[in-house]
């Protein structure tokens, strides 16, 4: 009964061990999406020049390798730069492409906080103040009027 036992352990282990390694093993379709093409500037999947294709090429050996994303994203870093990267790295000049948004987003709303009240409270004043009352025209004026708009007909 034990050995029944020790025997069905056995093969549990050795039926999930290829489950867990395809599971790690990495889609070609999907480590692609993560890299740029130094020389289009465009997304590895969506180009097809003679970089991307040699691109392609280094990322599926590296793959097919077994390595892993990391050690993939090291690798083509190494050998093409950060260029390669669709996300660059928070870090250095580029850590402002993180930071900058949120901050800058925080200061409109601040700004709008502090500005709309006052908007609002000019627009009321100057709704409820009367409005200056119209000089009318003068007989030179309306004669003046009159004579240009006679010459339009």
């Amino acid at each position: 009964m034990k050995r029944f036992g020790l025997i069905a352990a056995l093969c549990v282990l050795m039926l999930g061990a290829p489950a867990a390694l395809a599971a790690q093993r990495l889609n070609f379709l999907t480590v692609e999406g993560q890299f740029i093409c130094t020389s289009c500037h465009e997304p590895l999947p969506m180009v097809s020049s003679p970089q991307a294709i040699a691109e392609k090429n280094y990322l599926a050996g590296l793959i097919s390798r077994g390595e892993s994303l990391a050690q993939i994203k090291a690798t083509m870093v190494s050998y093409y730069g950060t260029a390669v990267l669709a996300e660059p790295p928070a870090s250095g000049f580029n850590l402002l492409l993180y930071v900058l948004p949120p901050v800058l987003l925080a200061g409109g709303i601040v700004v709008l906080l502090v500005t709309l009240p006052k908007w609002r409270a000019r627009g009321r004043a100057a709704s409820t103040s009367p409005a200056p009352a119209s000089a009318g025209l003068t007989a030179d004026d309306t004669a003046r009027l009159n004579a240009e708009l006679e010459s339009f007909r």
